[in-house]
């Protein structure tokens, strides 16, 4: 072309370029492209207008993704749409890489864009070769995708802030990687720097708690919402010369400051700065709008659960009490851990509640549910428990009042949300170790004796707390001996790692058997030691029979008094070593029999013959039923075991009465149905006898355990009478 002619039309200039010129229009959804971008998507050579789908056929799915993904970026920043693309033919093989140029805008009344552009063949480099080091197809795009898989995975794991910022400084990003990174929030109208890595220590010097109003790129993303990418010192001082010094002690050569937007609203901004010069093309720009996307999900994730945390923490603070650690006679210990998912509060609680008789109300208990209004219900019942208490009322009447305080507040005239709870309530006498019980549908308490041997100790019980107002709550009364140590929990203990009660209870009651007295650490290491053995990593290899039950809360209570063999406190010396039961059973309550036959049951859980077994449960049965078929007083039943475990022990079963007939021996016929008791104590017991008391009697037996003296250890001369 010589000097002064007219310059060739734009169309000739792009077909001697071998570019083709394309329009897109996304709110009607039609792409429309001349003779040489057809060409280059592999159409004939003539301008035609095609649908998205008809275009999508052509271009590789996952660069039509990143079109999607790049446009609105383009517009949001002011900048082009840059995208190289692989054009396929009908089989899926790519036939040609070309590249995309675009200045999409964006039409509010229509939602829609719509982007005039250029199309251009490009080269693929030869693997290897400097070229190819740069490049964005190939092996980059491939490294990309994984960073992204890597750097989501990553971010959506963090459970807090810090962890967030630690796994941003560690992200390597494919080709190009910040060595200095820096995140910004807002308080109010100011600037604050929430985290940095790759900078001096400190709260972020002259940068925290700028004005949004400041003349800094940081400032005017969170203002605007729009990234701000500085690719040398010189455009960095020329945008931005108010503050260029601040960021020139810092040695940095390109900065990108990325908006952090979380559901429309911008929360802060994110800094990568770069130790030497970096481009910004498009493609850097779209793995840096990526990572920015990710990294607001994550700190928004992570503030939230935060907030969470410290609100159910507070709660939980707030709700459970401090223990009253120094009680002359008596030691106590006490935990909470919540499921350690969701709610981290729900209706577990234990309480410990001076009375105005100068003893002492310990309270375990849960309320159905693991949600707010089972933790704002158990707040409440609490509160409610420690007012009768306080009154002065007996367990019985506490627990009483308390079931029709919940029926109260959970049953309104639709009834859409009951709720009950159960409930174990001690009332502890410290200078004597006596115990009143009384329960409501809770898990029955478990005695650790001196011997280092547990039972469970049955007591009597009610319908939980909430279900019936005028529900009545037996009370059962017992002496702590010196040396004992008495375990209140919630079912969270007994069944998490899908136990169910039988099972569970077995692996408490092996936790407190192999409890070593002699810590240093005393109760509080036997508390620790039953939370870690279900709650512990090593109780996730021993899950129970129910493995698709849900995690609970544990509530956990220990009551010791001191003596040789608890390892909490002065040794009170213990001898013979013995473990007790004592049951009262009224004139009125034949029920309680068979809990006469459960208590020495665990008695002698771990007596050497089953048969003798059978045997003290046949006589105890047949003595109480005597005391309240041929009498009008109560039975008092008192079971003792003397003796040391591996030395042969003795058992010694006695129940009283206040009647004054002494029994005797008869002959009963073949159809007789009664008359045969003394003839089965006097066949089956090693020895027994009945003893008149000043009012009343009592009648004993004795059995001695295979493998030891008769004696047991204790000096009891065996007699008939």
């Amino acid at each position: 072309m010589r000097t002064g002619e007219p310059l060739p039309s734009v169309g000739d200039v792009l077909a001697a370029l071998a570019t083709g010129l394309w329009h897109w229009d996304t709110a009607a959804g039609l792409v429309t492209v001349d003779a040489e971008a057809a060409r280059l998507l592999g159409l004939p050579a003539e301008p035609v207008t095609l649908t998205e789908d008809q275009t999508r056929t052509r271009l590789h799915p996952a660069d039509w993704n990143e079109i999607t993904g790049v446009v609105p970026m383009a517009v949001s920043e002011g900048t082009l749409a840059e995208v190289r693309i692989r054009i396929m033919d009908e089989q899926g093989d790519v036939v040609r890489i070309v590249r995309s140029r675009s200045k999409p805008s964006f039409d509010p009344e229509r939602q829609a864009y719509e982007l005039i552009g250029t199309l251009q063949e490009v080269t693929e480099p030869v693997p290897g070769s400097a070229a190819a080091r740069s490049a964005v197809t190939g092996d980059w795009r491939r490294s990309r995708e994984a960073f992204l898989l890597d750097a989501g995975r990553a971010l959506a794991e963090a459970r807090s802030t810090e962890e967030v910022l630690r796994v941003a400084s560690g992200l390597s990003m494919p080709g190009f990687s910040p060595d200095g990174l820096a995140v910004f929030g807002v308080e109010g109208d100011r600037l604050t720097v929430i985290g940095h890595h790759g900078y001096p220590t400190g709260d972020g010097g002259p940068f925290s708690y700028m004005p949004l109003s400041t003349d800094y790129p940081a400032a005017e993303v969170v203002r605007t919402g729009r990234a701000v990418y500085l690719s040398s010192p010189e455009h960095y001082r020329a945008r931005y010369p108010v503050t260029w010094p601040l960021a020139r002690q810092l040695g940095r050569h390109s900065w990108a400051f990325l908006p952090l937007i979380v559901g429309g609203h911008t929360m802060g901004a994110w800094l990568a700065a770069f130790s030497y010069p970096v481009a910004f093309t498009p493609d850097e720009r779209a793995v840096l709008t990526t990572v920015a996307r990710m990294f607001a999900q994550a700190l928004s994730r992570a503030g939230a659960a935060e907030s969470e945390r410290e609100l159910t923490e507070g709660l939980q603070r707030s709700m459970l009490p401090t223990l009253i650690r120094e009680i002359p006679g008596l030691d106590v210990a006490a935990r909470y851990i919540p499921t350690g998912g969701g709610l981290q509060v729900g209706g577990d609680w234990y309480d410990m509640i001076p009375l105005p008789s100068g003893r002492f109300a310990l309270v375990i208990g849960d309320v159905q549910g693991h949600d707010v209004r089972a933790a704002g219900l158990m707040g409440q019942l609490r509160i409610a428990l420690r007012a009768y208490a306080a009154e002065g009322h007996r367990p019985d009447a506490v627990l009483t009042r308390a079931s029709r305080f919940l029926h109260g507040i959970t049953h309104d005239e639709e009834l859409t949300d009951l709720r009950f709870a159960t409930c174990l309530y001690v009332e502890a006498d410290p200078a004597t170790g006596m115990l009143e019980i009384a329960r409501a549908g809770h898990p029955d308490p478990a005695i650790r004796m001196a011997d280092g041997t547990v039972m469970m100790r049955p007591t009597a019980g009610g319908l939980p707390l909430g279900i019936d107002p005028d529900a009545d709550y037996p009370t059962t009364r017992f002496a702590l001996e010196p040396g004992e140590t008495m375990t209140m929990c919630t079912d969270g203990l007994i069944e998490t790692g899908g136990h169910d009660m039988e099972s569970g209870w077995r692996r408490i009651r092996a936790i407190l058997e192999d409890y070593d007295a002699d810590h240093e650490d005393g109760l509080e290491s036997l508390a620790d030691a039953l939370v870690q053995g279900v709650h512990g990593p090593s109780s996730h290899h021993t899950t129970g029979p129910l493995a698709d039950r849900r995690e609970d809360d544990i509530a956990l209570l220990l009551l010791c008094r001191p003596g040789d063999g608890c390892g909490c406190g002065d040794t009170v010396a213990v001898r013979p070593r013995v473990r007790r039961t004592l049951l009262s059973v009224a004139q009125d309550e034949p029920e309680r029999i068979a809990e006469a036959r459960r208590h020495l049951r665990e008695l002698l859980h771990d007596w050497a013959s089953a048969e003798q077994v059978d045997s003290a449960v046949l006589l105890v049965s047949e003595m109480v039923t005597n005391v309240l078929v041929h009498t009008d007083a109560d039975a008092l039943l008192l079971a003792e075991v003397i003796g040391e475990r591996r030395g042969g022990r003795r058992l010694r079963v006695e129940v009283a009465d206040a009647g004054d007939d002494l029994p005797h021996k008869r002959r009963p016929g073949e159809l007789a149905s009664s008359g045969r008791g003394l003839m089965l104590i006097e066949l089956l017991a090693d020895a027994w006898g009945v003893d008149p008391r000043g009012e009343g009697k009592s009648i004993w037996f004795e059995l001695y355990e295979p493998g030891g003296s008769p004696d047991g250890g204790a000096s009891a001369a065996p007699s008939r009478t």
